[in-house]
C-alpha cells in the first residue's frame, strides 16, 4: 500500500515538473518559429517587433527540420526588399541550411540575379560549397545562365574550384554540347584577369 502511494506521489511530482519545464522549452523555440512564420507570411510589423527586442538573435533563427533561415526563405521567393531588410538587421548571408546551401546558392539555383547582387552587398561569399561541393558558379553553369556566370565571375568566383565529383565550373562548361556561351564568359574573365595582371588569382585580394 505504501509503495503504491509513493509511486503515485512520484508520478505526480514528475508530471508537475514536466508541466513547469514544457512552457520554458516551448518559449525558447517559439520565438524563432514565430519569426520565421512572420517572414513567410510577409508580416513586416510582427518581424520588426521581434527584431526590436533587446539582445535578440532571432534574425538568424533556423527551422529545426530544414535548417532554413529567414534569409533562405526570402531568397527562395525572390524577394529583394526582404533580403535588404534582413541584411540591415544583421542577418548572416552565409548561414547554411541542413544541405549546406547558403542563400546565394539558392539564388544561383533559381537564376535570381538581383538576389545575388544584394547578397554579395550584404557580405555573401561567392565560392561557398554545399554538401555536394557545388558552388554558385557551378549551379549557374548547369543552368547555362551566361548573365549569372558573368556576374559571379565579376564578384570573384573561381571557375576552377571542383565539386565532390572532381569537376569544376570550367569542366562542366567544356562538357556541354551548347556550352559555348558560358565557357566564353569564363574565358573572357580569364583574359580580363590577365590584362589586369591578376594571373591565376581569383577572389578578393588583400
Amino acid at each position: 500500500m505504501a509503495q503504491a502511494v509513493f509511486r503515485k506521489v512520484f508520478i505526480a511530482i514528475a508530471l508537475a515538473a514536466g508541466i513547469v519545464a514544457a512552457p520554458a522549452a516551448a518559449q525558447r523555440f517559439s520565438e524563432g518559429y514565430e519569426f520565421l512564420k512572420a517572414v513567410k507570411e510577409r508580416d513586416g510589423t510582427a518581424a520588426t517587433e521581434m527584431l526590436n527586442e533587446p539582445g535578440t538573435t532571432v534574425v538568424n533563427a533556423r527551422d529545426i527540420t530544414s535548417g532554413e533561415s529567414a534569409m533562405h526563405i526570402v531568397t527562395a521567393r525572390r524577394d529583394v526588399l526582404w533580403i535588404r531588410f534582413l541584411a540591415q538587421r544583421g542577418a548572416n548571408p552565409n548561414i547554411e541550411d541542413k544541405r549546406g546551401n547558403t542563400p546565394i546558392q539558392i539564388a544561383a539555383q533559381l537564376g535570381f540575379v538581383e538576389g545575388i547582387e544584394e547578397l554579395v552587398k550584404a557580405g555573401a561569399r561567392v565560392d561557398v560549397t554545399n554538401i555536394a561541393g557545388e558552388t554558385p558558379l557551378i549551379s549557374a553553369i548547369h543552368r547555362r545562365d551566361s548573365g549569372m556566370v558573368r556576374l559571379l565571375l565579376e564578384k570573384g568566383a573561381d571557375p576552377d574550384r571542383a565539386d565532390n565529383s572532381g569537376r569544376s565550373a570550367r569542366d562542366y562548361a567544356k562538357l556541354m554540347s551548347n556550352g559555348s556561351q558560358v565557357l566564353g564568359e569564363i574565358e573572357r574573365a580569364d583574359a580580363k584577369r590577365e590584362a589586369d595582371g591578376g594571373g591565376e588569382s581569383y577572389g578578393p585580394s588583400f
